[in-house]
This record gives C-alpha cells, structure tokens and sequence, in this order.
C-alpha cells in the first residue's frame, strides 16, 4: 500500500478523469473560484482561494500545497469542470478528509458522485488510508446526496466549526 501524498493519482472513471491541474485550466478555474454560488458552501481559506492570479495558483499546487492536501482536477471531455480535495490526513491512525467542487454548469449531472467514487476506491484499494471523513454545511443537501451515494454515514449533525467566517458555521460530519 502506498502512504497518502507520495504521488499524484491518475483516475479514470465512466465519464470522468481525475488528475492533475494543469496551467491550460486556468480559465475554467477561474469560472469556479468566482462563482458565489459555487462557495456559498464552502471554507474561505481554500488554496485556489489563496493567489489572486490562478497561473500560480496552479504553479503552486504540486509544491506548496502538497504538504497539506493534494487537489486534482475533475474533468470531462477533456474540459475541467470541477476539483476534487484530500486534506487533513492524519498519518498515525490511516485518516484523511475529502472535499469537491464543480463548475456551476456541471451540478446535476453525476459528476460529484462519480468523482467522489473514484476517489474513494484509490484511496481504500491503492493506500494505507482506512478512514475518510467530510463535513458539509447542513444546508447543503446536494453535497449530503454525494455523500450518501458513496457509503459515507452522518455521525454528527449541526455542529459549528471554523470555515474562516465571522462565525462559526453549522455542519454535518460525515464517515467512511
């Protein structure tokens, strides 16, 4: 089994690849990063969030950012239309996080879902990964959807925890 970070994925779905961002993304990154919407749910201390020009966010990606969490892209048709996030890894007792995000364009379609199962199934057949955790704004159902699909249990709901905002938001915490 590999441990967590030591290389970058390259998973392939249905419908989908998972793998890494490459510069020529920019543009469809930035269509992401700048919808509201998009983040309404989301924390605000996340990396593509971090650099105002998205190039270096991306030249930073598999550098500086790796130490904490590893990002990939989502992409269909060979078009990126999404991210997919592994962070908190908590080396000593085989854990890590997940989280994901799509071009508003992409919501509805399954992507989510399969992104997520790909994801999954890497992190459970291919590393020493035994236990993946989520959280999700309670008022985020589309995200709990994904969750559900994929075999993840809620273990405590409408907890506050720090997302970088004035105050607290209330989540859900998931499990697999």
């Amino acid at each position: 089994m590999k441990k967590l970070f030591t290389e970058i994925p390259f998973l392939k779905g249905k419908r989908i690849i998972i793998k890494q961002i490459e510069d020529k993304d920019a543009d469809n990154l930035i269509k992401l990063t700048e919808n509201p919407k998009v983040y309404r749910y989301l924390p605000t201390f996340l990396f593509e969030k971090k650099y105002r020009d998205m190039h270096v966010v991306i030249s930073k990606l598999y550098t500086e950012c790796i130490k904490e969490s590893l990002i990939l892209g989502i992409y269909l048709n060979d078009s990126i239309c999404g991210l997919i996030e592994m962070y908190g890894h908590r080396d000593e007792i085989h854990k890590v996080s997940v989280g994901y995000r799509l071009i508003e364009q992409y919501w509805g379609m399954g992507i989510a879902t399969e992104a997520l199962s790909l994801l999954v199934k890497y992190l459970y057949d291919e590393t020493d990964i035994e236990i993946i955790t989520a959280s999700t704004m309670v008022e985020n159902r589309a995200s709990a959807n994904v969750l559900n699909k994929n075999g993840f249990t809620k273990v405590v709901s409408g907890v506050g925890e720090d997302w970088g905002y004035d105050l607290p938001k209330i989540v859900d915490k998931w499990i697999r």
